[in-house]
């Protein structure tokens, strides 16, 4: 597509000693979309054709029928969340509750658009999931002190901890937003990577329409994450669920205002919600590569939770999904009290004495928000494979010496 010589009859006998029929058949098809010119504008809303295959897939995906109409082609997830965020926002009072931990795109946004974060803590004990007793004080205390509370973030997969929500979890959280009259933010870019057989994933989407709810809800997708992590194409979508046809002839306008999504970004969308088939040339090699990436992922994930789990002072949920595991540590208090002394938080200062020790990088607790008095950090388990039991005797050897070196007492 970016390089259409390579479809003239002058060169397709070389291009098909290159590329499979089914990629050079679906070449022509995309670029058909935009009448063979990939840099120019679409529509504000995305490609008519491509959303309209976003919408075939999460038809079979839930089993419920999606419309291309509700449905917005982005740039990333991100700047869904952010066109979202921007219509929520009236004014400076407007609170979004967020779980902690949270993916720090959340508070930044709502920093940036001087709007409040409300948040709620997500349950370590049960796997990182939501207390509706939970939501329901974060939410009371809020609305008491004056927020306007209009929204709740659920990021499921999640994104620092690896947990993946249960079908009757969700339920339960549609019923408090229809209850409490919040519209849902399903940040669900990492439906794809799911570990556990006993918490697969289900969209919100899914139990929205099985529990026949008129709450409201958009719900975020992006190519960056899954086995195919095209993360720099910048290619993602929201679709919109029970919203007023006022509210999305305004999100038109936001759209209207960046001209389009980046039609590359829209292609590799468009690939994502409908990749190769049975049948077709490409499918061997496309289920073969797919999985094999899975696999590997599935297993450095267990790999790395039971590394975690047998070091001294350090527990960790199995990864259930994303691609991250946050595991708690137990700090002396004489680390606890040198890291302030110096100025610093206790996991910032563990976590940078791990990168000086061992080349390892991880991000403190901190970072992302944690129950006051608890200490963290998030991994990813993204190292190759075949440098895994390298990555895992870094921290092996670190965890036990560095910080008890700072008093001189064993961690």
């Amino acid at each position: 597509m970016e390089y259409t010589d390579l479809l003239k009859p002058e060169m397709i006998e070389m291009t098909r000693k290159l590329f499979p029929e089914d990629a050079i058949a679906r070449a022509k098809r995309n670029l058909g979309f935009v009448g063979n010119a990939a840099g120019a504008y679409t529509h504000s809303l995305g490609i008519q054709e491509i959303r309209e295959d976003v919408a075939k897939f999460i038809e079979e995906r839930d089993g419920f029928p999606s419309h291309p109409d509700n449905i917005c082609l982005t740039s990333g997830a991100s700047g869904a969340v952010e066109r979202v965020l921007d219509v929520l926002i009236a004014h400076s009072n407007v609170g979004i509750m967020i779980p902690i931990p949270q993916y720090p795109l959340y508070t930044a946004t709502l920093t940036h658009m001087d709007a409040k974060a409300v948040p709620y803590y997500l349950q370590e004990e049960k796997d990182w999931g939501l207390s509706i007793s939970g939501l329901k004080e974060a939410l009371d205390a809020a609305r008491a002190s004056g927020t306007d509370v209009r929204a709740l973030v659920v990021i499921n997969p999640g994104n620092p901890t690896g947990g993946s929500l249960s079908a009757e979890n969700i339920a339960e959280i549609v019923r408090f937003c229809e209850r409490e009259h919040l519209v849902i933010l399903a940040d669900e870019v990492y439906q794809t990577n799911i570990y556990t057989e006993t918490n697969p994933f289900v969209s919100f989407k899914k139990v929205v329409s099985q529990e026949h709810s008129n709450v409201e809800l958009f719900s975020f997708h992006s190519i960056s994450k899954g086995m195919i992590g095209e993360c720099g194409r910048r290619g993602g979508y929201y679709e919109a669920v029970n919203i007023d046809e006022a509210v999305m002839a305004q999100l038109l306008k936001l759209a209207s205002v960046s001209l389009c999504p980046n039609v590359q970004g829209q292609m590799a969308v468009d690939v994502m919600v409908n990749p190769p088939r049975p049948g077709d040339a490409s499918y061997q090699q496309y289920a073969q590569e797919l999985d094999a990436i899975f696999q590997s992922m599935k297993r450095r994930a267990k790999k790395l939770a039971a590394a975690f789990n047998s070091l001294p002072s350090m527990t960790c949920n199995d990864a259930q999904g994303a691609m991250y595991l946050f595991p708690r540590v137990e700090f002396p208090q004489a680390f606890v009290d040198e890291a302030k002394a110096l100025g610093q938080v206790p996991d910032g200062l563990y976590c940078m004495q791990m990168l000086e020790a061992t080349g390892i990088s991880v991000v403190p607790g901190s970072g992302f928000g944690q129950v006051p008095g608890t200490f963290h950090f998030r991994s990813t388990f993204l190292p190759q494979e075949h440098l895994f039991d390298e990555f895992i005797d870094g921290f092996k050897k670190f965890h036990p010496v560095v910080p008890g070196q700072v008093r001189g007492e064993p961690l």
